[in-house]
């Protein structure tokens, strides 16, 4: 029972942080942000509320259905492989990569459900950087490390262990 509570109940606490956080800052973009950009850096990093109709640099404008359906897919498949996982500290960053990426997709999702729309304010004017959001970054930073992780950290031995079934007593590696 505690190893169900460290994985699922943890996990979906760590989870339920993330989106909270990323749901307050979009909150507050929206409040802070109406009457203009907020400059923290001049000419390097800016905050401007954003409304985003599509996905990554604007792609695929006004698909709200077809997003909410792949985030589902997505989500599906990210915790099908987060349950494959085994219980033990070597695989802890790999654990904490999967939530990340749930709770950025779990983010956007309530804003496209909620708003039909994704609130973003997050603005690098130094390269002129497509607006984004936290959850856009939760996504961007969990996939660099998870190629870390997939590159340099994990075996290929201990990647078969997870797509065998990810049983503890072999994960020992």
């Amino acid at each position: 029972m505690k190893n169900i509570w460290m994985k699922y109940g943890a996990g979906a606490f760590f989870v339920a942080v993330l989106t909270g956080l990323d749901q307050l800052t979009k909150q507050l973009a929206v409040r802070c942000l109406a009457d203009g950009p907020f400059v923290i850096w001049d000419g390097v990093f800016e905050l401007h509320y954003s409304v985003n109709r599509g996905a990554a640099f604007g792609i695929l404008q006004d698909k709200r259905l077809f997003f909410l359906i792949s985030t589902c897919v997505i989500l599906g498949v990210v915790l099908f492989f987060y349950s494959r996982i085994p219980q033990t500290k070597r695989y802890l960053p790999l654990q904490a990569v999967c939530l990340t990426i749930v709770a950025g997709a779990l983010g956007n999702f309530i804003d496209r459900l909620r708003l039909e729309y994704v609130i973003d304010f997050l603005y690098f004017k130094l390269i002129d950087f497509p607006i984004f959001n936290v959850a856009d970054c939760y996504i961007t930073v969990s996939c660099v490390i998870f190629a870390l992780l997939t590159f340099f950290y994990y075996s290929e031995e201990e990647w078969n262990l997870l797509f065998q079934g990810g049983k503890e007593k072999n994960a020992k590696v």
